[in-house]
């Protein structure tokens, strides 16, 4: 095997994300051949050195697994909470590796999301440059007029900082006058996002469902239930990180 940062290992692992495995270093939980690291340029040999995380040997998966549930509300996407409430992991029967949520999704929304201990894959799906579209159904108080629609494609300030463009469209309404239903498409993933943004104009959430993750949709797998994703799903998602990537330098270099 070869000397490569520990976060990354970590990541390979399907222990945590880099960045969440970042965070484990400086919390002292991690150690190599019984040392305590905290020093995030630290390099290991994954295949000779004895590496833990509290206590727990690591060791590369030998297989990775990539599996895409369809959430409902009540869970919280995490792999353990503090609250002991319900975790979507608890919904994963069958599945004995390791793997760990790829991005969030909030305890009161519900719809797909990806599971793997790919940590390569992981962290290109969540790094903000690759801007791999998220694609909502938003369900919300009240009807937003062009006016408002308007703001939320442009970007709304959020914390002192601009949402991204999005692509915002409102759905027929039918005989509901009090609510309106938006397909909302970011490639952005702060917390909560939608929802802030949709409080920002004036016209909450009442609910919340993904429907696509970049190219996976899958409008037939029941809530509660996963599946594993095919091979060629796997492909689509590496070559839409890798594609909208490659294009936004390109613009970049333009401009």
């Amino acid at each position: 095997m070869a000397v490569e940062r520990l976060q990354k290992i970590l990541s390979q692992a399907g222990i945590a994300s880099r960045r969440a495995a970042e965070r484990l270093m400086l919390e002292g939980r991690v150690t190599v051949n019984g040392a305590t690291v905290r020093e995030l340029g630290t390099k290991a040999d994954a295949g000779h050195d004895d590496i833990r995380v509290d206590g727990r040997r690591v060791k590369l998966p030998e297989r990775h697994r990539y599996l895409l549930l369809n959430k409902p509300r009540g869970y919280v996407t995490t792999r353990s909470d503090p609250q002991r409430r319900p975790t979507v992991v608890d919904l994963l029967h069958g599945v004995h590796e390791y793997v760990y949520p790829v991005g969030r999704l909030d305890f009161d929304s519900e719809g797909l999301l990806l599971l793997t201990n790919d940590g390569d894959l992981a962290a290109r799906l969540t790094h903000p440059r690759h801007g791999v579209a998220r694609v909502y159904e938003v369900r919300v108080r009240g009807v937003p007029d062009a006016h408002d629609l308007d703001r939320l494609a442009r970007g709304i300030v959020i914390d002192g900082r601009q949402t991204e463009r999005a692509d915002i469209r409102l759905l027929p309404r039918g005989r509901d006058s009090a609510h309106a239903t938006l397909v909302v498409t970011i490639r952005e993933g702060r917390n909560r996002q939608v929802r802030n943004m949709c409080d920002a104009i004036g016209h909450p959430v009442v609910e919340l469902r993904r429907v696509a993750i970049g190219p996976i949709r899958d409008a037939r797998l029941p809530l509660g239930r996963w599946r594993e994703l095919t091979e060629q799903e796997v492909a689509r998602l590496r070559s839409a990180a890798a594609l909208i990537h490659h294009r936004g330098h390109k613009e970049q270099n333009r401009s």
